[in-house]
């Protein structure tokens, strides 16, 4: 896991894919080797990231975007729905 904590941010989740990550960790998160939630949510989020460099970027890291680089907050559902459209 990270060793600095620099910045930071908070997923969005639904409430059941949220009761399934707590039931994941309190089911085998010790013993997979996780301290906390936030430990197995960096973890996964950590791995996604990696395919996605492997995927699209030749395996290599992109350029940090920095704090204040995203929109705060969570996209709405018209805009969810035109970026899965493939539109802006």
């Amino acid at each position: 896991m990270s060793k600095q904590k620099p910045s930071s941010f908070a997923p969005y989740f639904t409430t059941s894919d949220a009761d399934q990550v707590r039931a994941a960790f309190l089911a085998a998160g010790r013993l997979e080797g996780y301290a906390s939630i936030s430990e197995l949510i960096e973890a996964a989020t950590l791995k996604e990231v990696k395919r996605l460099q492997r995927k699209h970027n030749h395996g290599r890291p992109w350029e940090g975007a920095g704090p204040g680089s995203l929109r705060p907050g969570q996209r709405t559902r018209a805009e969810q729905t035109t970026e899965h459209q493939g539109r802006p």
